[in-house]
Parts: C-alpha cells; structure tokens; sequence
C-alpha cells in the first residue's frame, strides 16, 4: 500500500516521522510523493504556538480531501495536535480515522492493521514512556545533515510553555541507544550530526545523575564519517565547563552554540519562569566568546509577552545591540490555553506584538549584514547541499555558522560538479542580506 506522510513542526518532530518512516518501510509500505495515489495519509502534527496550531488544522484538513478525490483509505493523524486535541479532533473532522499521541509512533503498524480491520483507533499513552531510538530511520533531510534526538520532554516548565503537556517530563535516551543509532547515521553517508531536544545540555542528568553531554559527544566524535556535529537547543545555566571543554577540543564539533535566552529583562524572565537573569547571560555569553573566540552564538527571543513595558521592549533591544549575536530569530508572543502566562493580564494587542518583532528583526537585520561583510576575504569549510538549477556550476552549502532551515547559506561558484554531502574550502567574495557569496578554492575539494 502506498502511504504519504506530511511532517510539521520542529526537527525534534521530525526524528519521529522519520523513525515512523523507517517502521513503515520496514515493513513493506510503499512512500509516495502524491497525495492523490496514497492509500494511507499520516499528518504528524505541531501545536506548540498558534501559527503551528493552524498550520496542523489545515493541513488535515486538506488531506482529508483527498477522501473523495484520491485514492485515501485511511487518515491518520499523529504527534502533538493528536495529544493535545484528540476530542476536538475526532468531533470536528470525521475524516480522520486513527490518532497517535507523541509518545505512540512505534505503535504505527499495529494501528493501520487494525484499520484494516474497520475500527477507528485512538493511541494516546503515558508521556512517561521511555523514549526509543531507532536503528531504521529512514532519513528525509539527504546525506548533508541528520538530526538526533537525545532526549524527550522538558522539566523546565516555563510559564508560556504547554510542551511538559505535549511531552511529558525530560526523559533522556540511553548513550548506547544514541551512539547506535549514530553510527546508522553515519553509515548512511550524513556528513553533519544535529543534536536536538527540548533541552539537549541536561542529557543524562535523569538516566546517570549527571549531565552526560560532554561524555556522549565525545563518544560521538569518535564515530567516522562525521564532517560536523552541531549541538542545538543549550539552556544557558546548564552550560558547563566540561561542555565548553569539549567543544574547544574535538574537531568536528561546531563552534556553534544556540541559546534560546527569550528575552533581557529581569522581571520578564521571572514572569515567564526562567531560570536565568541578565547577569547570568551577559556572565555566560561572555564567559563562551572568551573560551571559544570563533563560537557562533545563536538565540531566539520571545516578544510581546504579557505585561511587557515599552522600557522592557527598549531594555531588550538594547541588550540585543550590545551582545550582538550572530543568529537570531523573534517569535511574538502566543496565548496558549492551560499555561500560567495565559491568565497574566494585560496581555499584548496583536498589533504591538508584529511591531516589535519588526523593530527586533530590523535590529539584528543591520547587526548581521555587517557581519557578512566582514567575512568577506576569509576562507571556510563548505558542506554542499545542492545544485543552482539555472546557474551553470553555482552551488548552495553553509559554514559551520549555519544551521540548516534556520540560518543563512553561502553560494558556491565551481569550476567543477560537486556531489551533495561534499565539504570543499570556499573564499568569501561577497555578502547579500543574511547569505554569503564564494569561489571555490581549487584542489580543496574532500571526497
């Protein structure tokens, strides 16, 4: 039977499409690319916010169609919408005819035999289960990048946060499960490893009553085939001296650190239950930047949260000016219902909420534009993703400044083909909004 599979949301999501992908291969499904010739549909959605929200809804809505005009026996729909919303779901769409919770994906080929069957099905178990790595994935990023998931859930229980709800408590994946899972990876030809999780700096903490990271990277570093392992998703107070240690050491590892700090104002950062004040991040942005001189340092803010001054926006901005980070995104802030912030008042008009995410963006706007053009003249390592269709030998690829999806990317001019997943040396000849532009630097290509 064929199956078409549309994924949302965060990398952390897509691991588990992926890893539902790999059940589902391994057991004889066939994956299309066209919706209308599936036999079966599988959404695996994302709430997190309420652009996600809609995002989800529509996109079920849409497959849903395909009830009537393809060939779509079965709809099913997985992840976080499915944990959150199963009732609402089930009431409002009677298309759908199976629900995955987030803790549920390995359950995938059970659920459609009993589809088969004539029964709808509903699969929402304990956000408790322990988390599963899997040896099968069936990669969907190509070979240049993989993600791996180290950890489920999140302890940290921040006030505009419904992820504990969606996910349960931070459950770590036991190291050898990882280090397995890894070598899959790297035998399948990934050149860029991509830690994740809701909080990748307190692996291990739960499983060995420590924080485990350095040691699992180190263990990681070791696996061949890796051009670069790239750590996301770091709470700045579990940043330790060990990690820093390691990242200063081991090669592969990316000077490339993301801190998701959200916003410089103290009483902000309590309202919205954080663990961390302006002192501690501008201690800890310091202390990386003098023990990793060439880190990247990449954060993500949240504007527009309840209660918040105009003094508090300007507090933001001008901490924003000052540490100069060299990647940033801005999300406004999102009312979601069941969360502490949900109730503060007052919350934010809609249209304050755009205005100063606009204001942030313009700022970060002017701060990495002149940090393009400074790179001009310098020479990086280049993974290649692609080819430019209609450019004769201009290639897309990124330093170790970029994350894939997030960040920018550098054009490659070549005087010969390059292979995606490939690594060559590229001087920077230029700069254009958040992207850089380079020659190739010949003999520098690495199989």
């Amino acid at each position: 039977m064929n199956i078409f599979f549309v994924s949302l949301g965060c990398d952390k999501n897509l691991v588990d499409s992926e890893n539902m992908l790999g059940i589902l291969a391994d057991s004889g499904y066939i994956i299309t690319d066209e919706e209308e010739m599936a036999d079966i549909i599988i959404i695996n959605t994302c709430c997190f916010i309420n652009d996600a929200k809609q995002e989800s809804i529509n996109a079920i809505l849409e497959m849903a169609e395909y009830k009537k005009s393809g060939s779509c026996k079965w709809l099913i729909v997985a992840g976080c919408m499915a944990q959150r919303y199963k009732e609402e779901i089930l009431k409002e769409i009677p298309e759908v005819d199976a629900l995955l919770g987030t803790t549920s994906f390995t359950g995938i080929i059970e659920i459609i035999d009993r589809l088969k069957e004539g029964e709808k099905q509903v699969r929402i178990e304990s956000l408790d289960k322990r988390p599963q790595s899997a040896s099968k994935r069936l990669v969907s990023t190509g070979t240049s990048h993989a993600y791996l998931k180290i950890a489920e859930g999140c302890d940290k229980h921040c006030t505009y946060c419904i992820i504990p709800k969606l996910r349960g408590s931070y459950r770590s994946i036991p190291m050898e499960e990882l280090l397995s899972e890894a070598e899959y990876l790297a035998g399948q030809g990934i050149k860029e490893l991509i830690l994740v999780a809701q909080e990748t700096t307190l692996y291990g903490a739960d499983l060995y009553g420590r924080k485990a990271l350095p040691e699992l990277l180190k263990g990681l570093c070791r696996i061949e085939g890796f051009e670069w392992i790239r750590i996301m998703y770091c709470y700045p107070e579990e940043i330790t001296p060990e990690l820093v240690a390691v990242i200063r050491e081991e090669p592969k590892i990316c000077r490339y650190l993301d801190l998701p700090i959200q916003h410089a104002s103290d009483r902000i950062l309590r309202l919205m239950g954080r663990k961390t004040c302006k002192e501690d991040l501008l201690r800890i942005i310091t202390m990386l930047r003098r023990e990793l001189p060439d880190v990247i340092l990449r954060t993500t803010l949240i504007t527009g949260f309840p209660t918040e001054t105009e003094e508090e926006h300007a507090e933001l901005m001008d901490f924003i000016s000052s540490q100069r980070f060299d990647r940033l995104g801005v999300f406004t802030y999102s009312r979601e219902e069941g969360t502490p912030a949900a109730s503060l008042k007052p919350q934010m008009p809609a249209r304050i909420k755009r205005i100063r995410q606009r204001q942030l963006y313009e700022l970060q706007q002017s701060i990495a534009f002149q940090a393009g053009k400074e790179r001009i003249g310098k020479t990086y390592d280049v993974l290649i993703e692609g080819r430019i269709t209609d450019e004769e030998n201009v290639y897309i690829g990124r330093t170790y400044m970029d994350a894939p999806s997030v960040d920018g990317s550098i054009f490659v001019n070549s005087g010969e083909e390059l292979m995606s997943g490939r690594m060559v040396k590229v001087l920077v000849t230029g700069a254009r909004d958040y992207d850089l532009i380079g020659d190739i630097v010949k003999g520098s290509a690495v199989e």
